[in-house]
């Protein structure tokens, strides 16, 4: 009878205790609390700011708090075009911001320069820091930027399985 109690606990407990591992945890503490910190350039900024409202909500996803310091933040939204003027406070904005940082370039000026060919302006931003989402449109919908979130996520949480959070060396020089 004894051994029957025995089987039932372990069985119940079983059921009920989670395991993982410490990466995994922090890689789903950091998806569910990404911090963007706010970069925005032209029109796409009016469109990340419409995903605060109450109509997309971006709170869902824990990623609300959009903050003005970069020491506070942990996500770069690039929204819009990057003149070759701005490219180092970018650059200065992202070094500011603690590890492990991402960044999103919302729209196609952000992404490859979009309609404008020419000297002035940055052919990418991938050229000034490393993108992890791009997120296409000329601007993009807040749709498109819930789901570059989104998959900003998933690419978190993937890092968290790999036991790699930490990025290695800039893509972007």
């Amino acid at each position: 009878m004894a051994r029957v109690d025995l089987d039932a606990e372990a069985e119940g407990l079983r059921r009920n205790v989670l395991t993982t591992t410490v990466d995994r945890m922090l890689a789903w503490a950091r998806s569910s609390s990404v911090w963007p910190v706010q970069f925005g350039l032209a029109c796409c900024a009016i469109e990340m700011i419409a995903t605060t409202t109450s109509k997309f909500d971006i709170a869902r996803f824990g990623m609300e708090a959009f903050r003005a310091s970069p020491r506070q933040s942990d996500l770069m939204i690039v929204a819009g075009r990057v003149s070759q003027k701005m490219a180092p406070v970018l650059r200065h904005i992202y070094e500011q911001m603690l590890e492990p940082k991402w960044v999103i370039a919302m729209g196609d000026c952000a992404s490859c320069g979009g309609v404008y060919n020419n000297y002035a302006l940055v052919q990418g931003v991938d050229k000034v820091v490393p993108v992890d989402v791009y997120v296409a449109g000329c601007p993009p919908r807040p749709e498109a930027l819930l789901y570059g979130l989104m998959k900003l996520q998933e690419k978190i949480r993937e890092q968290g399985k790999q036991g790699t959070l930490r990025r290695g060396s800039p893509r972007g020089g």
